[in-house]
């Protein structure tokens, strides 16, 4: 027993920043289980998107890669599939990238996001507005994408507000990525590309 503290403090000391990235990867991980988002409500993993990017700056601050920080989540979060872990992970790093153009990430913003509320946008067109959290594939389509971390995007509300729910180009490529990656069904592919037929 003496042995493996030793060793654990040996290790601690020798590389510091991985207990910074265990700790922000299992915050993350907790808010992106796919066995917990499939017990949420309507539109209940939104705060998560927003809790869960907060976490990626933290990391950063921490001297840790954000993409490295992932890896580990989606792991521990138990994603098996690689093409859904991918796409989470890929999905969290885009709305990294977002809330920072967006000027997002400024103290009163990650004060707001570590509770999964809505920061104020900083710059762009939309300053002054708040950040919400979009479904690419809409859910009036797709339902059963509603609570998928790689489905909702970080976006402006007024911006969010006036977007309808047509099925274009990127919404067509996502469901099939989403199709192979066994998070959307034969129905619910069907139902996109149903969806985009109507809009020709």
């Amino acid at each position: 027993m003496r042995l493996l503290a030793t060793l654990l403090c040996w290790w601690l000391l020798t590389f510091p920043g991985a207990a910074a990235q265990a700790d922000h990867a299992s915050e993350i991980a907790s808010l992106i289980d796919p066995a917990k988002l499939a017990t949420l409500g309507e539109r209940g993993a939104n705060s998560r998107v927003q809790k869960a990017v907060f976490w990626l700056p933290m990391a950063q601050k921490d001297g840790q890669k954000p993409a490295k920080v992932l890896d580990r989540a989606v792991t521990l979060a138990g994603y098996k599939n690689t093409d859904d872990a991918t796409l989470t992970k890929d999905a969290l790093l885009r709305n990294l990238d977002i809330a920072e153009k967006l000027g997002c990430l400024n103290d009163a913003g990650l004060a707001k996001m570590k509770r999964g509320k809505a920061a104020i946008v900083m710059k762009g067109p939309y300053k002054g507005g708040q950040l919400s959290v979009d479904h690419i594939i809409p859910r009036a389509v797709v339902p059963e994408l509603d609570n998928v971390i790689a489905n909702l995007e970080l976006m402006p509300l007024r911006m969010n507000e006036e977007k309808n729910a047509k099925i274009g180009d990127r919404q067509r490529a996502m469901a099939k990525k989403f199709y192979k990656a066994k998070l959307l069904s034969r129905k619910g592919l069907e139902a996109v590309q149903l969806n985009s037929l109507k809009h020709l």
